[in-house]
C-alpha cells in the first residue's frame, strides 16, 4: 500500500503542474531525488506516465523533462482515490454504529 500511496502522490502532484522539475517535485513530496527518479521510472515502465525531454537552449545540451499523465495513468490515480474514499466510508459507519451502541 505504501507504494502505491507514493504513487498516487507523485501521480497528483505531476497532474497539478506538469512543468514541475524533479528537484521540485522531490521537495514538495518530501522524496529524496532517487526515490523520485525510482517511482518515476517505475510509473513510466507501468504505463502511467510518459516522460519527454525537451532541449533547453539551443545552443546547449542540457534536457529539461516534462511528466505527463497518461490516460491509463489518470485512471489508476481515480481508482486508488476511490478506494482510499470507500475505505474511509467504511470506518466512519463503523464508528458511527459504535458509537450508537454506546448511547
Amino acid at each position: 500500500m505504501k507504494n502505491n500511496l507514493d504513487e498516487f502522490n507523485v501521480l497528483r502532484k505531476i497532474q497539478s503542474n506538469p512543468d514541475s522539475t524533479q528537484r521540485e517535485l522531490a521537495k514538495d513530496l518530501g522524496f529524496s531525488l532517487g526515490k523520485l527518479n525510482y517511482c518515476l521510472k517505475a510509473l513510466n515502465s507501468k504505463g502511467l506516465v510518459k516522460i519527454e525531454n525537451f532541449k533547453k537552449k539551443e545552443k546547449k545540451l542540457s534536457y529539461i523533462k516534462k511528466y505527463i499523465l497518461t490516460p491509463k495513468g489518470i485512471d489508476f490515480r481515480l481508482n486508488i482515490t476511490i478506494q482510499f474514499m470507500k475505505k474511509k466510508m467504511k470506518e466512519y459507519d463503523e464508528l458511527k454504529s459504535e458509537i450508537e451502541e454506546k448511547n
